[in-house]
């Protein structure tokens, strides 16, 4: 395989239902996008060739109608409509679907015709170009191609319909936000009504909008020739590059951030142009979109990936600014609500993990107050209602904030999972921050011995609170009143068997490390309670509340969110602790990197469901999940030279000499 990346999708995985399910994705680097399906369809109301940095959609579709000698207009568009109808269904004249280099390709075959499109996105600017290409047909033989432009202006996370606000055309000017360039330009302004998304009606939403076929762009071609279509937002009085040195740039660039990774197979280089899509650049320092479609960005999503979208891609001077950016954090933190109670301790393990793997003493000298300001403030108290215990100097959560760790699936009446009193991931991020901030001080010069006391007696304290008697770890100790029948009433230990624990045997500085019969009690129990091929399930089956599906509207999704459902993210832990334990690790990313394939092309979906056969969902493109495959394979390569370079090791040591030998 040349040194970027390809997938390729032959005509079966075309031309049925499966190719209306998986998805691929372009960004654009400063947060707009366009996604769609391999058929065309647009099952989600996301689903568009240009949305806007600010989350607007603009360029829904570009219908082609191809027109060959001799034979009727063929429509190559796919739809779906309220009435339950897909017309028309140009999939089915779909011969192949292939990514290359981070650019999606369709191929129409129309007997000999062939028409070829790609797409793809400029860098640093709402804009993409969408190259129609001849690549076969009879000799001398030419074809006649329109295009159709079905437009709208709202927000991504609503609909338009045609009772609404008049959608306004200024030449090829669209609601005087975005703006189409393409050969053969004609209005038309007419609405297509009942448009449906399956994935909306899946989810409990209004499945239905209309839109707004605003003129069509047409051109004759030969083989060879090709016709473009470009559309941007922001700046549309600066020309964009003919389509064709688009797709050429876009291919490059992927190439290139290929080579930086050291990328060594075909998943590598998938998960580094996937990590990619996440890393916006356009404000003052880089910033991570937690998912696509539908997240923005949070801080516990972007320091928990960051180790894998910046260290594993060998983007550390993006991830140096990154950092830079939230050098502040502690101080908001004593003055702001920031709604997040463990994203700031993942901000300190991210700091140290870069200048552990950097060596960059200048940026652990610059950041040394950042780090030291986020444990004071906790320390003091937040206002997210975090505080240490001055009992055992652990870190306690407030009834009050009790849906404001990762686990944050909230209903009007409280959170659907409650992690008040002492949670363990937050604890065992908590003897890890102290550990990364007494490291940051050695490496600085500093005396780091208050430091490596404080955290010695959170550790002592963790260990001694945390020990279950089930074999694992309590999920939360000081727990308030449970919501579980099984829990009973007042204040309590919960020992149900989540994953959270893991943090405690896995993180640099973790707590609970050199407890090697624990670890492997806990890494026994989470394999055969938690372990599915995507990642970990969130409660084991047969703990009550045990949610074994997410699917349905907001109330059921939400309810099992946190309750049973699988998080790839959590095989970043899960393998750091396996490869410390010496466990095999051969089968574990199998499955994953099969999936690569099968939801967000090329990506890693945020969620699993708990039941077999553990069907994606949630957000296509997660980049926790793609992070945390990424610090996976690192460390399981990591760990199996380190293996073998012990083998060698013990290859050339000397055997003793025996009286067997000896006489040979």
């Amino acid at each position: 395989m040349p040194p970027g990346s390809a997938m390729t999708f032959g005509p079966h995985a075309c031309t049925t239902p499966a190719s209306f399910e998986a998805e691929w994705l372009l960004t654009d680097g400063i947060g707009g996008y366009a996604t769609g399906t391999i058929a065309g369809l647009r099952t989600r109301r996301y689903h568009a060739l240009l949305v806007t940095p600010a989350r607007r959609v603009a360029l829904a579709a570009l219908d082609p109608v191809l027109v060959v000698p001799g034979a009727p207009p063929v429509r190559l568009a796919t739809h779906e409509w309220g009435s339950g109808a897909i017309d028309p269904a140009g999939h089915r004249h779909l011969e192949s679907f292939e990514i290359i280099d981070s650019v999606p390709r369709w191929r129409w075959r129309v007997g000999e015709y062939v028409l070829e499109r790609e797409i793809a996105m400029t860098r640093g600017r709402n804009a993409v170009a969408v190259v129609h290409r001849l690549v076969a047909a009879p000799p001398g033989a030419q074809a006649r191609l329109t295009l159709t432009a079905l437009c709208t202006w709202r927000g991504a996370d609503s609909e338009r319909f045609c009772d609404g606000p008049d959608m306004v055309l200024d030449g090829t000017t669209v609601a005087g936000a975005y703006r189409l360039d393409g050969p053969g330009w004609k209005p038309l302004g007419e609405w297509y009504l009942d448009a449906y998304h399956r994935e909306e009606a899946a989810r409990g939403l209004n499945p239905i909008e209309d839109l707004w076929a605003a003129g069509t762009f047409e051109g004759t071609l030969r083989v060879g020739g090709d016709l473009t279509v470009t559309a941007c937002s922001g700046d549309l009085e600066t020309p964009l590059p003919p389509g064709p040195t688009v797709v050429d740039e876009a291919r490059r660039r992927a190439r290139r951030l290929v080579r930086q990774a050291g990328a060594r197979d075909t998943a590598d280089r998938l998960l580094v142009l996937a990590a990619d899509q996440f890393i916006v650049t356009g404000g003052d320092a880089p910033d991570v979109i937690a998912g696509y479609p539908w997240f923005g960005s949070y801080l516990r999503d972007t320091m928990t990936a960051y180790e894998g979208l910046f260290l594993h891609t060998g983007r550390t001077a993006e991830g140096a600014a990154l950092l830079r950016s939230h050098a502040a954090l502690g101080v908001r933190m004593r003055e702001e609500t920031l709604r997040d109670a463990d994203g700031p301790l993942w901000y300190v393990h991210a700091v140290e993990r870069h200048v552990a793997r950097t060596g960059d003493a200048d940026l652990a000298l610059e950041l040394l107050p950042a780090v030291e300001g986020v444990v004071a403030a906790y320390t003091k108290g937040t206002r997210d209602g975090v505080s240490v215990d001055p009992l055992d100097g652990l870190l306690a959560l407030d009834a009050q904030h009790a849906g404001l760790t990762w686990m944050n699936a909230v209903f009007p009446r409280g959170p659907v999972t409650p992690r008040d009193g002492k949670p363990v991931e937050l604890n065992a991020l908590w003897a890890n921050a102290l550990g990364a901030v007494a490291a940051l001080r050695e490496r600085c010069g500093r005396d780091a011995s208050v430091v490596h006391a404080r955290r010695d007696a959170v550790r002592a304290q963790f260990v001694k609170r945390f020990r279950a008697p089930d074999g694992w770890l309590y999920d939360i100790v000081d727990a308030g009143p449970a919501p579980y029948p099984k829990g009973g009433s007042g204040v309590h230990d919960d020992s149900v068997l989540r994953p959270n624990q893991l943090l405690a045997f896995s993180l640099p500085y973790a707590p609970a490390a050199d407890e090697t019969h624990l670890r492997d009690s806990v890494l026994r129990a989470v394999g055969a309670g938690l372990l599915t091929p995507l990642g970990l399930r969130t409660l084991a089956p047969g703990e009550y509340g045990y949610a074994g599906v997410h699917r349905g509207g907001v109330f059921p999704r939400d309810t099992a969110y946190h309750q049973g459902t699988v998080w790839p993210w959590w095989i970043g832990p899960y393998a750091d602790v396996l490869c410390a334990a010496g466990r095999s690790v051969d089968a574990l990313l199998h499955t994953v990197a099969a999936h690569l394939g099968e939801c967000g092309l090329g990506s890693v979906s945020e969620i699993a469901e708990g039941d077999a056969p553990h069907r994606a969902t949630g957000a296509p493109f997660s980049a926790r999940s793609v992070a945390a495959v990424l610090h996976a394979r690192a460390v399981i390569r990591q760990n199996c030279n380190l293996q073998g370079l012990e083998k060698k090791k013990l290859a050339r040591e000397p055997r003793p000499r025996t009286r067997r030998n000896a006489l040979r």
